[in-house]
């Protein structure tokens, strides 16, 4: 059997191509047992796996959730906003109490970037990261490049420009990653306040002005604008950002091509896309989500095959 180069999923750029490609053929098969009338598989029986969300989030706790018991996985949620985190427990002494109950894997979100890389180096389970601080996310990379390959036939000669606030998105940058790894040519579009300083060393394209990147593009990737990670103005008002950088259907039918709209959730609507464009035929929003668990699925069971041998 294939089997990943990693222990851990700790961000894209510890993957290589064939990585990759691994979880998505092993995505393809679970995505057909999610659309059965009987969505479980009893693959992982023998597992634990406990999620460790130290920020709040619902839609990637929720997937992950669902694609733990999707494979029969015993399941431990965690939750800081309730936990002895808020009674000075470090990371090690809380994950080091959730081990010695015998979990063999973690799913792990949280503010610093870097924690899971810390995690992997202390405790003797395999770590997936769900999340850290503004560094990577790379299940969710994962599953934005699984579902352009599901809608356009593959990722490498794509073009796909990331539209929006750069400069806090662990999104953008585990896409940056996956989408170069897979060879595809990758822009970034957003206010200059928001674009990194040092994004021109990862070999992106950078354009300041919306239509000319979506005239560009095959894929735009529409990221909302973090406004719990801003601890200062970086632009204007939000009206205005709409105005520079929000995508409408008069916008999107201007171009003379039809480009494919994501996002990452949650939306805001109305500011980074309208309702009338994130609901549309152009967009693969709810695909991504129902991707999402199927990936997650492959990534968790490609991950606890290497803890059985």
């Amino acid at each position: 059997m294939n089997t990943l180069s990693v222990n851990h999923l700790l961000g894209i750029k510890y993957l290589n191509q064939k990585d990759i490609q691994l979880i998505f053929e092993t995505a393809d098969h679970f995505k057909e047992v999610i659309n059965r009338p009987i969505k479980k598989v009893p693959s992982l029986r023998d597992i634990t796996i406990a999620n460790l969300f130290f920020e709040n989030s619902t839609r990637t706790k929720l997937s992950f959730e669902l694609a733990e018991k999707r494979l029969s996985a015993d399941v431990i949620n965690f939750s800081s906003a309730q936990s002895s985190v808020k009674k000075g427990e470090t990371l090690i002494d809380t994950v080091n109490n959730i081990l010695s109950m015998k979990v063999d894997m973690v799913v792990m979100r949280h503010p610093n970037p870097g924690a899971g890389v810390f995690l992997s180096k202390h405790v003797k389970a395999s770590i997936i990261n769900a999340g850290d601080g503004a560094h990577e996310h790379p299940t969710q990379a994962l599953l934005d490049s699984y579902s352009i390959r599901e809608k356009l036939g593959e990722v490498g000669g794509k073009k796909v420009v990331i539209v929006g606030d750069i400069l806090h998105s662990r999104v953008a940058l585990s896409n940056i990653f996956a989408l170069q790894l897979q060879g595809a040519e990758v822009m970034v579009c957003g206010p200059k306040t928001l674009i990194p300083k040092y994004i021109d060393k990862l070999g992106v394209k950078v354009e300041t002005n919306l239509k000319k990147a979506l005239q560009w593009c095959d894929v735009a990737n529409m990221l909302r604008v973090q406004n719990e990670r801003m601890d200062i103005s970086y632009f204007p008002s939000t009206r205005e950002y709409t105005q520079q950088f929000g995508v409408t259907k008069d916008l999107l039918d201007s171009l003379d091509k039809k480009i494919t709209i994501m996002h990452p959730g949650p939306i805001n609507r109305g500011v980074e896309i309208t309702s009338d464009v994130a609901d549309s035929k152009q967009a693969i929003i709810l695909d991504q989500v129902q991707n999402g668990v199927a990936v997650r699925m492959a990534v968790i069971y490609l991950l606890a095959s290497k803890i059985k041998q």
